[in-house]
């Protein structure tokens, strides 16, 4: 389990994107850089990492299922993630 804070710190960044997503958008298109500078630093979205939406964990993520390879196994051998299952040979 990732820390709280961590993942608080994450939920600011995501609410500081949407935010500014439009203006951002604006002033690239108007290649005003200084402008851009000037717009807080966490509201890129190139700061925004992905994290495991049930343990926060940042590292070994799989976007298609939107969480870590940890909690994936251990939904995968409860059967809850329909059509997955570990692999026999």
């Amino acid at each position: 389990m990732a820390k709280k804070s961590w993942i608080a710190r994450q939920a600011k960044r995501e609410r500081l994107v949407a935010k500014y997503a439009e203006k951002r958008k604006e002033l690239k298109a108007a290649k005003d850089w200084a402008a851009l500078s000037r717009l807080p630093r966490n509201s890129s979205a190139t700061r925004l990492k992905n994290r495991c939406s049930i343990t926060g964990r940042a590292r070994s993520f799989y976007r298609r299922f939107g969480i870590s390879r940890i909690a994936l196994r251990e939904l995968a051998l409860l059967g809850q993630i329909p059509g997955v299952r570990k692999a026999s040979w």
